[in-house]
């Protein structure tokens, strides 16, 4: 495995449709590695939060063109995960967000 589990995971994505889909659905959302798999993503999830994980998808999202000092730049593309909790499951780092 060529990435350790505890780089999977960057960092929660709190947005306001993210936390839309979190307490009906179960569904949170994460900055992810752009090497990882969703194999990957489920094991780093289930160990960091001691969570049951159903599914997991994941898309890349594509960098931007910005403008900066006159010329055109590209922002990186990275990875987001949106990872399905069993029910009964929540993750509490998200709570009262």
């Amino acid at each position: 495995m060529g990435m350790h589990l505890s780089e999977v995971l960057r960092r929660p994505l709190v947005t306001e449709k993210n936390t839309a889909i979190q307490a009906p659905q179960g569904k949170y959302a994460f900055e992810v590695a752009v090497g990882a798999n969703k194999n990957q993503v489920k094991l780093a999830v289930e160990k960091a939060f001691k969570v049951n994980v159903a599914q997991v998808n994941v898309l890349t999202v594509p960098g931007r063109r910005r403008m900066m000092r006159g010329r055109t730049v590209v922002t990186p593309s990275w990875k987001k995960a949106i990872v399905t909790l069993k029910p009964g499951d929540k993750i509490e780092l998200f709570e009262g967000v």
